[in-house]
């Protein structure tokens, strides 16, 4: 090989190595895991989210862990608020998100978010723990309790998982699917960039409730229908929660949509019990 093709050899792999080395610093930073665009609407940054406290003593230090973790984001702020629903039900508050724990039985899930959106705006949110398994030996352990409360309320806010590879490395956040917790208690960074991105921009009304049991919403993304559409609906019940949209690393549907009608859909995100 003459000199010159061997010079033009090495450069060309250099570049590869260099594109590649690049590429892998960028791609986690630039990591995109919003589920759709659905966001709560807001009037100002930060917004205020109320979590209502349905959850037993067992479940308080996490549930308080998990706002405070949240709320590190420079674009929202949860407050924990008392519980407006009975827990083994765990109603649907518009303008707020109702969390809860309860034996919910041997349904194969640990902890699910249930989320309604209007157009393209959350309008109201549950986040379920299942203690059949949390009172279990395998599950009953402050990481895996903090996981999960940490990534079902994240999802409420807007955000999807990171991967959903249980045998994956693990990200460092709560928003990792994960057979050994330890180390995805919390946000990372990418979460609190990508809540960043979603609530960059103003609307001019609100979906969260403001003060006073009172939310900035008009006519559809306001209290209004929103407050009884598929209230009914007992979603402790897999069957209830319509079709399958997209299947985790083992093949099992980690999330859900059910259009209930009056412009309304409810998503439901799933982690399974290994």
């Amino acid at each position: 090989m003459s000199q010159k093709k061997l010079f033009l050899s090495f450069a060309l792999f250099g570049a590869v190595a260099l594109v590649f080395s690049v590429g892998v610093f960028i791609t986690p930073v630039s990591a995109y895991h919003s589920w759709g665009n659905y966001h709560w609407a807001h009037t100002v940054n930060p917004l205020t989210l109320k979590l209502g406290d349905n959850v037993s003593s067992q479940w308080d230090a996490y549930i308080t862990t998990t706002s405070i973790d949240w709320s590190e984001s420079s674009v929202l702020d949860t407050t924990i608020v008392s519980g407006g629903t009975n827990p083994k039900n765990c109603k649907a508050v518009s303008g707020k998100v109702e969390v809860c724990n309860s034996k919910y039985g041997n349904n194969g899930w640990l902890g699910i978010a249930n989320i309604w959106v209007s157009g393209g705006h959350i309008t109201k949110g549950t986040v379920r723990a299942n203690d059949t398994y949390f009172n279990t030996v395998k599950y009953n352990t402050p990481a895996w309790r903090n996981l999960v409360m940490c990534q079902e309320v994240g999802h409420t806010l807007g955000l999807d998982h990171q991967d959903e590879n249980f045998s994956n490395q693990n990200l460092g956040t709560c928003m990792d699917y994960t057979s050994n917790p330890s180390t995805n208690q919390h946000p990372n960074q990418h979460d609190y960039d990508q809540l960043a991105t979603i609530y960059a921009h103003i609307d001019n009304i609100s979906t969260a409730f403001i003060s006073g049991g009172d939310t900035g919403g008009r006519g559809d993304h306001g209290r209004g229908k929103s407050e009884s559409v598929g209230q009914d609906i007992d979603l402790n019940d897999p069957s209830a929660w319509g079709h399958a949209v997209r299947q985790d690393a083992q093949g099992r549907t980690s999330l859900y949509m059910r259009d209930i009608g009056q412009g309304e859909k409810i998503f439901t995100f799933v982690i399974w019990a290994q």
